[in-house]
């Protein structure tokens, strides 16, 4: 007989990861405006509802707060792009010198979605940076002060906006990726250990633990 009705408007569509669904779909953002209606017929105001993002496949409404979950093609881009980054943060904190070092960077670099990443592709992203003053580890020349800020500034900007979506396994696994590469010839140097420290603070991983979980990947199991 009566009730309150809401009469929703769409200002706005994309695509979304959908909570109950299970994945990508698109959606509706949507506001609406709340009626006190008898018979069905709207009369008096009753303020306003929303904005919510609808999922055009299920139909439920959830908070704007789900279009901040990275959809699943966006999610891989990131993961990628993360390990790609730590990869290359970790040779040029290392050199490029060692084989094995290479093949395991291509090896995580591959597995990650780049599946044509070559040695030399790799070889030269490194020349690159090492031609560009301040982005590689170490003391600049002339001065004590450490080199390498902006490829600090490269890895919080790959991993920070991926940790929060990853679990701990998951951002452990990231940390030791980087780890193997820079054993592959050996003890951590001092810049591979700088570099790996920074990507576990960028991954949300306590020193603690970074530092626990650096000394396992150096033991042989």
């Amino acid at each position: 007989m009566w009730g309150v009705r809401t009469a929703w408007t769409t200002v706005g569509d994309g695509e979304f990861f959908c909570p109950d669904c299970g994945g990508d779909r698109n959606f509706r953002r949507r506001t609406g405006r709340r009626r006190f209606a008898v018979l069905g017929i709207p009369l008096l105001p009753r303020g306003y509802a929303g904005p919510v993002v609808e999922c055009a496949a299920c139909q439920n409404h959830f908070g704007t707060d789900a279009l901040d979950h990275p959809t699943t093609v966006r999610f891989s881009a990131m993961l990628r792009d993360a390990v790609h980054t730590v990869a290359l943060a970790v040779l040029a904190a290392g050199g490029t010198d060692s084989r094995a070092v290479r093949r395991t960077a291509v090896t995580a670099v591959r597995a990650a979605g780049y599946e044509d990443c070559t040695e030399d592709q790799l070889t030269t992203l490194i020349e690159a940076l090492a031609a560009d003053t301040g982005r590689l580890p170490g003391a600049c020349e002339g001065t004590s002060e450490p080199c390498g800020a902006a490829l600090a500034i490269e890895l919080h900007e790959a991993l920070e906006p991926l940790a929060p979506h990853l679990a701990p396994v998951g951002r452990e696994a990231i940390l030791l990726q980087g780890a193997r590469i820079a054993l592959a010839d050996g003890p951590y140097s001092p810049s591979e250990r700088e570099v790996l420290t920074i990507v576990g603070g960028a991954l949300l991983i306590c020193p603690d633990d970074t530092a626990r979980l650096l000394a396992a990947a150096r033991t042989p199991s």
